[in-house]
């Protein structure tokens, strides 16, 4: 096995970067989901309920986050000094607002007052206890630093739909290729460059997954969420996928191996 590709999501629900390496600090990918947008109630915002963000590019330009808005252009997310307490699910967790100018620009494009926060390196936001023993802490991601695929099993998926969908529907952070379908499943911890990530819980999925993104919009046959509910439905929801938690710092690579190693972070069971 190796890894075939690598996504970072600088911003929550916003459109990925596929890159060829990253690093790996106590958040989990450096820049991945330090930034959030909120509504005029500091709650997050996801493609859930406005799919027309999967149509914002994100880069990085020397350590910088710069959205790109369709209709309003480029902007730069430059974390200001005024401190918030924001909701990611059932966490309220302290951040700082971003600048005006992309949070009006960004409330334009959706017709809702929406601002931009970012998480400071001293906000701690536990990874989700019932599942992780040891206490370790997440971004903004849903409930974990990492997200693990197998490309096999999204091959597998594309042969029972009419229309392939690309692995972007499924926002990982790692893609791993050389395995069986579905054998993910049953991993408990995989190295890559010496790095450990204990592999915690099936990822369940939601309808994100039928936000085509390149156009924003949800499919309205609901697929492929509606095919996986048909055979991968299980205790924790329609999985793909696997949420995972990294043991160390370090950089991992497109085609670095990726072989078995002994799970480190306990499990509730």
């Amino acid at each position: 096995m190796q890894v075939h590709s690598l996504y970072v999501y600088p911003v929550k629900s916003l459109a990925g970067i596929q890159v060829s390496s990253f690093r790996m600090d106590d958040f989990g990918p450096v820049c991945d989901r330090r930034w959030m947008i909120v509504d005029a109630d500091r709650q997050f915002v996801t493609q859930r309920s406005n799919p027309e963000l999967a149509r914002i590019g994100t880069r990085l330009e020397e350590g910088r986050v710069m959205v790109d808005i369709p209709g309003e252009g480029e902007f730069s997310l430059v974390a200001g000094s005024e401190e918030c307490h924001v909701r990611v699910w059932r966490d309220w967790t302290k951040a700082v607002y971003g600048g005006n100018e992309a949070s009006d620009a960004l409330s334009r494009y959706c017709g809702e007052t929406f601002r931009f926060v970012f998480m400071p390196d001293e906000t701690f936001r536990r990874v989700d206890a019932s599942r992780v023993t040891e206490y370790r802490r997440v971004s903004f991601a849903d409930g974990f630093p990492l997200l693990i695929t197998n490309l096999a099993s999204l091959e597998e998926l594309n042969s029972r739909l009419q229309t392939a969908v690309e692995m972007r529907r499924f926002r990982p952070n790692i893609v791993v290729e050389g395995a069986a379908p579905w054998e993910e499943d049953e991993w408990k911890a995989l190295s890559v460059n010496n790095i450990v990530f204990s592999l915690v819980k099936p990822c369940s999925r939601c309808v994100m997954t039928t936000v085509d993104p390149d156009r924003g919009v949800k499919a309205p046959d609901l697929q492929p969420l509606r095919e996986l509910g048909t055979y991968r439905r299980t205790a924790d929801g329609v999985i793909f996928g696997m949420n995972a938690v990294h043991e160390s710092a370090g950089e991992i690579r497109v085609g670095s191996p990726v072989t078995f190693a002994t799970t480190v972070t306990t499990e509730n069971q």
